[in-house]
């Protein structure tokens, strides 16, 4: 197992050492869960695999989203062919509208995961301008020095696909996010037989999934959950039962509805990206709703209690999910009883835990009944998996993919358990440009990759300067200093004023906000004496000395913004 470093940082081009060889550039999605997108690149051809998003970290004041920086793709703008998607969710799918602005071509998908991306293209105006192309399982797409082959697999939504993709130079498999479940809810079982008989011509490289690649085992088939949930809705036939899931996973959903249709009881679906989900794919038919069981969120009074039943997102306690308005109270048309029983149907992603547990205890404090183990299962592979895949396609070389550095470290040395040679095992950061053949595989260079943020309608316009002033702000808050002065005379004609927000409560600290203006007096004094009119050299005055008596009398640094007003 090696990791390569290069001093390349900055440019958005690697050149190979001689010859041809395939490139595999990681713009997003490795050392993270989410915003998932790689580049391959060989000779004049560049195709894409995902396009995702990732969501803000705490002191992302104010960001909603961060997508991945794909620079290098405009810089070969003239070399990219088109993006292969390997199934719906946000951290593969979320960044298509805003990175197709610039990189206009082709998608190719299974049915589900294209009706997806096709309800956030029209949501952005762009459902003419973006072509789209349904891909069956077993079809092969041929593009410039490629040719691409979807693979039927397992994971918490539907449709879900693996890539076998064709080069001059070999064939790398990519699992995209997968699990082996010999038991699905819908459909077909994981198509392992192909993994066989691609592994039988020669595999080049596996990228393959490492978000459960710690634990050891087998994942649990989806089809466990449905027997949980009868045993809880046997048990609690007397009370209203909420369950929070993720909107995408639509075998939990079909589930519940089974669960409440043989229990009798009417089905409410419940936050904006769940009620599009499931839309989608009744249309489409992958969810079976029997007649007569999904009702509007209006009739819930005209049901009792024990007769409802209410699928809702916010699993992960985002703050603006439905689940979490009705914890805090807020919910314009569903208040929390104290006899209802809440299900959480998933476990919590890595830095949501707290959020988690404050909308639980909220709900416990109201008088409900919260349960929250043994009702999930991971739409992701553990160990066993994992060597289940590497057995079958045997590949020269591992890159181990999707997942934190700790989920990669631990799926290569799974690798090398399997056989796999340590040194041809690649640990790689996004940016890093990995070429290899069925000779050598070497990091030769590094690309620009980083996080774009978008904040409302601006994309991009929110960098590390104005998230830093947003974190200083909300740490150490704001003072605003307002003097006028007269332009001939130089003489003060108002002020100076100063104004806080987030640094003291004014009418409690009047004392310190008089010795403010105090101390502001005396720098205007100083520099008026000194007959000069470069207000800049005031301005700095005046955050100098006020930020030095601030820090003394409070140990606090807010942020200052004097302006001086000429009349």
């Amino acid at each position: 197992m090696k990791r390569e470093q290069t001093k390349l940082k900055t440019k958005a081009k690697a050149k190979p050492e001689s010859g041809s060889k395939l490139k595999i550039i990681p713009l997003g999605g490795l050392e993270q869960i989410g915003m998932n997108i790689t580049a391959f690149e060989y000779e004049d051809s560049i195709i894409v695999v995902d396009c995702g998003l990732s969501f803000p970290d705490d002191d992302m004041y104010g960001v909603d989203l961060v997508i991945p920086d794909v620079t290098y793709l405009k810089d070969n703008i003239d070399k990219v062919k088109g993006f292969f998607i390997t199934h719906g969710h946000e951290d593969h799918i979320g960044a298509i509208p805003y990175v197709l602005r610039d990189i206009n071509v082709p998608i190719y998908a299974t049915r589900l995961t294209i009706a997806i991306i096709e309800h956030k293209l029209e949501e952005h105006n762009m459902l003419k301008k973006v072509k789209r192309k349904v891909v069956k399982y077993g079809q092969n797409i041929n593009l410039g020095a490629f040719h691409v082959e979807f693979i039927r697999t397992n994971h918490s939504i539907q449709d879900a696909a693996a890539l076998a993709i064709y080069s001059p130079a070999g064939i790398v498999v990519h699992t995209g996010d997968f699990k082996v479940d010999y038991t699905p809810v819908y459909g077909d079982a994981i198509d392992l037989q192909r993994f066989g008989e691609i592994g039988k011509k020669g595999v080049l490289a596996l990228m393959c999934d490492s978000t459960n690649a710690e634990r050891p085992g087998f994942t649990m088939s989806e089809r466990t959950v449905g027997k949980t949930f009868d045993n809880i809705f046997g048990d609690h036939q007397n009370t209203r039962i909420i369950i929070a899931t993720f909107a995408s996973n639509v075998d939990r959903v079909q589930q519940i509805i089974n669960s409440a249709h043989k229990y009798g009881r009417k089905v409410v679906v419940e936050g904006r990206s769940m009620v599009t989900i499931i839309n989608i794919a009744s249309e489409l038919g992958y969810l079976n709703v029997p007649d007569n069981t999904l009702i509007d969120i209006e009739q819930l009074r005209n049901y009792p209690d024990e007769q409802t039943v209410i699928i809702t997102t916010g699993s992960q306690g985002e703050s603006m999910a439905a689940l979490s308005r009705m914890a805090s109270g807020i919910h314009r048309k569903v208040s929390i009883k104290p006899k209802d029983t809440i299900i959480f149907s998933s476990n919590p992603i890595p830095g949501n835990e707290k959020a988690v547990s404050d909308v639980i205890n909220d709900l416990t404090m109201k008088g409900a009944e919260v349960i929250f183990q043994d009702v999930h299962v991971s739409g992701h592979a553990c160990q066993e998996d994992i060597k289940l895949i590497y057995s079958l396609v045997k590949p020269k070389y591992a890159i181990p993919v999707h997942g934190e550095y700790r989920h990669l470290i631990a799926q290569a040395k799974v690798a090398e358990q399997l056989g796999v040679e340590k040194d041809n095992i690649f640990i790689l950061s996004s940016g890093d440009v990995l070429e290899l053949d069925d000779k050598k595989a070497k990091v030769t260079g590094h690309v620009q990759v980083g996080d774009v943020m978008v904040d409302g309608l601006g994309v991009g316009d929110v960098g590390n300067v104005v998230l830093r002033d947003r974190q200083h702000l909300a740490q150490e808050g704001i003072i605003i200093v307002t003097v006028t002065l007269e332009m001939g005379s130089r003489m003060v004609v108002a002020g100076p004023e100063i104004v806080s927000r987030g640094f003291v409560y004014v009418r409690g600290a009047g004392g310190l906000m008089d010795e403010a203006r105090q101390v502001v007096n005396i720098a205007l004094d100083r520099f008026l004496d000194r007959s000069s009119n470069e207000w800049s050299k005031l301005k700095a005055d005046i955050k100098d000395d006020l930020g030095d008596f601030v820090w003394k009398e409070t140990k606090r640094r807010p942020m200052i913004i004097p302006i001086i007003m000429e009349v």
